[in-house]
Parts: structure tokens; C-alpha cells; sequence
């Protein structure tokens, strides 16, 4: 395991369980044979290699831990069914989702878990997917849920000839070349370190919350030609359309809760995946992060897109490895024993950086499916770091953008009205355009 992985193992705790989580709907052309479609998912499951290790801690370095084969894995034990009633809740997927959600996964047993989910309106069933973040980052969660569905078409590569193969370098520039890594990375985590310091603000969240074992989910949906519209009409990229449309839902949400809102902003850790500067590594956590103050203050939409524009702008000229958004990259070259003694400590001062995490998910344009059944929509949900009352998780697939809302119990009693804020807000965005 990387230092980040321990350090996302040891933040586990009752009131803040440290698994993501996807809501994937399907529609079937049939009756849905959930026997068989549990069995399926228990054979796919026992040939992922991630799915069958837990964690084991190692004696040296300090701290540190490692992946291991359960020998008493069965996938079957990992995946249940269950049937859905709507005779006593209004939105029975989300219900049965939130308890789901807020269970924490046994950090003894390889670190998933699956529910298949049968009742949906219109014949329509679900996957309930637990994944801790030990094991993998949003970016990496695609590989590992990939193998459970169908298999896509391979695409064939062209392979260029002409290219010779790389002349042997002596030990010496080899000696050179990790000395002068290791120098240039000593003084990143050092301007990394500098920036945490000075980001750090008063601890009084406008959105904190108490401990709580309950969570509450929301759904979300987005049209992915109206983001397109708005990007045409003011400029931008679809994430920054994105991070003003849930601005304007949590400043929509602040005032429904008795909060003010005006000349104020939330401040959103962004979390960015480092996958492509790490080509080959598909295991464990390879993350950084930008910090982004959404304009919840603002009540004009077109502000509130232009100043997330400005804002992600200045992250993306600074790049994701400066700016004390990078505090990722420094926790992964910290000493594993140094996570152990202090990372609940420091989760616990996470007001002092952020008021929530914004995360977006990648998903493959592909039609997926799963025994044959398409795949109609997949809502993504991230940890709530410790004292915080939301996190919101985003993916696009095919025509729409899926927003995951996961809510801390004791301090929104209801998500609903986070959820009509998102559609409210873009609506609004659009009306603009």
C-alpha cells in the first residue's frame, strides 16, 4: 500500500467510513433473474485480483501494510439481494441506498461489498457498489466495477514502426536521475506544505456537522446537451458549467436551511487524478487536488459560472502539484507510521481546509451493459470527510451528467432539497444561455 492508502485506512471509523460508493441503474427488456444475476456477479467478482485481497499491516517500515489473498475469500459472501417495497417510502432506491451507504465495510475482509436491488418502477433494477478508498481512487473505481459488467469490443492499436528501442544509460545518470527526483520532490512538499499552512482559515464551516453513523443520498441528473449550450453561450469547460450549477444549489440550499448565503464563499477540495503522469500504475491512489472557493455568495448565475471560471483557471495555471490542494501528494510521501499515530487527528481538522469535496468520476462514453442490459444511469457518491455535512460525486454517461449527493444525517434531514436546489440552479444557467 502507498502512504495514502494507510492514510485512507486509518481516517476509517464508525461515523466516517472511507468507502466510495455507485449507484447503477439498468433497464431490462424482461424479467430480471436476480439468481442469475447474482451468480453472475459472484464469477466476475472471484476473477478481479483487487476484490480478492485484504489489508494486512507489514512489520517494516513502520506503519506501513500491504495487500494480501484472503484465503477464505467467496465472492458470494460480498454480494445480496434485496427487493424494494414503495408501500411505506416515497423514493425507495435512495432509502435503501443512504442505510446501505453509512455501513461501514469490515477493514478485515477484502474491502467491497454489492447489493443487487430488484422492485425498480418500470422493471428497472440497481447495483449498490462499495469500494474503500484503501483500494483505489475515483479514477481507478472504473477498472475494478468495469470487470463486473460486460465485456466491450477491444479496439485495435496501430502500432508504429520505425521507432528503436531507447539506448542503455550507465548507473551513473541512472544514480543522477533519482538524486535530482528526489531533490525537486523535497522542495514540492515543502511548497506544499507552506501552502497548507497559509490556506488554513477558521474551523467554522457554515456546513460542518456532528459524528453520525446515518447518511442520506441523492440523486441528480443533468442533460449533457444543456451543459453544452451554457459552455457555447458564456465559455468554459462542462466542469466548470458543473461547479456553478452546484454553487448556485448550495447557496439555494444555505438559505432553505436558515443560513446566509451573501458575500460569502464555500470552499470545494477538488480532487484531481494523477493516473496519466503515473502511465502503467493502475493500483492503490494516485491523487492530488485543487482547492476552489465556489461563489455561493453570488445570486446571478452567469457570475457565479464567470468567478468558477477564474477560479479553476488560476488552479489549473498553477497545476495540480502546487497550492495547498496538493495535500494528497504530500500525505503520500509521508512516513506510513506518521499516519497511524496522527491521521485521525488531522482529519478531524479538515474545516480548516475545505467545507466539502467535489469530485467527477470517469465513465467511457460506451454503451454498457450488464447480461445484456443496458446500463441506464451511474451515480457516484464520495466519503464525507469527518465534521462535514456533504459530498457530491459526478459522472457523465453518454447524454446526461449524473450527480451523487451524500448527505451527513444529523445535519440534513432531508436531501431533497439539495437535489430540486441542483435542477433549480441549472435551470436558471440555462435560461441564460
Amino acid at each position: 500500500m502507498s502512504a495514502l492508502d494507510v492514510a485512507f485506512l486509518c481516517l476509517e471509523s464508525e461515523t466516517t467510513p472511507m468507502h466510495m460508493g455507485a449507484v447503477v441503474t439498468f433497464r431490462p427488456h424482461g424479467q430480471v433473474h436476480a439468481r442469475k444475476l447474482t451468480s453472475l456477479l459472484a464469477e466476475r467478482a472471484a476473477r478481479i485480483p483487487k476484490l480478492r485481497r485484504r489489508p494486512r499491516a507489514a512489520l517494516f517500515p513502520p506503519g506501513a501494510a500491504s495487500w494480501v489473498e484472503d484465503p477464505t475469500f467467496v465472492a458470494s459472501e460480498h454480494i445480496s439481494h434485496h427487493h424494494l417495497s414503495s408501500l411505506y417510502e416515497p423514493d425507495p432506491l435512495s432509502a435503501y441506498a443512504s442505510r446501505w451507504m453509512g455501513r461501514p465495510l469490515d477493514t478485515g475482509k477484502p474491502l467491497w461489498n454489492l447489493h443487487l436491488v430488484t422492485g425498480l418502477p418500470d422493471g428497472e433494477f440497481a447495483l449498490l457498489l462499495k469500494l474503500h478508498h484503501a483500494l483505489t481512487d475515483g479514477a481507478g473505481a472504473y477498472a475494478v466495477a468495469s470487470g463486473l459488467l460486460d465485456a466491450l469490443p477491444r479496439k485495435v492499436r496501430r502500432v508504429h514502426s520505425g521507432a528503436g528501442s531507447p539506448a542503455p544509460r550507465s548507473p551513473v545518470d541512472a544514480i543522477k536521475d533519482v538524486l535530482g527526483s528526489t531533490l525537486a520532490q523535497a522542495g514540492e512538499s515543502a511548497r506544499i506544505a507552506s501552502s497548507v499552512v497559509r490556506a488554513t482559515r477558521s474551523p467554522l464551516s457554515p456546513i460542518s456537522a456532528p459524528p453520525s453513523t446515518e447518511r442520506r443520498l441523492g440523486f441528480a441528473r443533468l442533460d449533457t446537451a444543456e451543459i453544452r449550450r451554457i459552455r457555447r453561450a458564456h465559455g468554459g469547460t462542462a466542469n466548470d458549467v458543473v461547479l456553478a450549477v452546484l454553487s448556485g444549489a448550495l447557496r439555494e440550499w444555505m438559505i432553505n436551511r436558515g443560513q446566509r448565503a451573501d458575500d460569502r464563499t464555500l470552499r470545494a477540495l477538488i480532487p484531481v487524478s494523477m493516473r496519466r503522469r503515473s502511465a502503467g500504475q493502475l493500483g492503490g491512489n494516485k491523487l492530488s487536488g485543487y482547492l476552489c472557493e465556489l461563489p455561493v455568495g453570488l445570486d446571478d448565475p452567469v457570475d457565479r459560472l464567470l468567478a468558477v471560471q477564474r477560479e479553476m483557471g488560476r488552479n489549473k495555471a498553477a497545476g495540480p502539484a502546487r497550492g495547498a490542494g496538493a495535500f494528497p501528494l504530500l500525505a503520500d510521501r509521508m512516513p506510513p507510521i506518521l499516519h497511524r499515530l496522527g491521521t485521525k487527528a488531522a482529519g478531524l481538522a479538515t474545516p480548516l481546509l475545505f467545507d466539502l469535496v467535489v469530485t467527477t468520476v470517469p465513465v467511457p462514453p460506451d454503451r454498457l451493459t450488464l447480461d445484456g442490459t443496458r446500463l441506464e444511469g451511474v451515480y457516484p457518491f464520495v466519503p464525507l470527510a469527518p465534521r462535514q455535512a456533504v459530498g457530491i460525486a459526478v459522472a457523465t454517461y453518454r447524454d446526461s451528467v449524473h450527480i451523487g449527493l451524500q448527505a451527513n444525517g444529523a445535519a440534513v434531514s432531508d436531501v431533497g432539497s439539495l437535489r430540486d436546489g441542483v435542477l433549480k440552479s441549472a435551470s436558471r444557467l440555462l435560461d441564460t444561455a
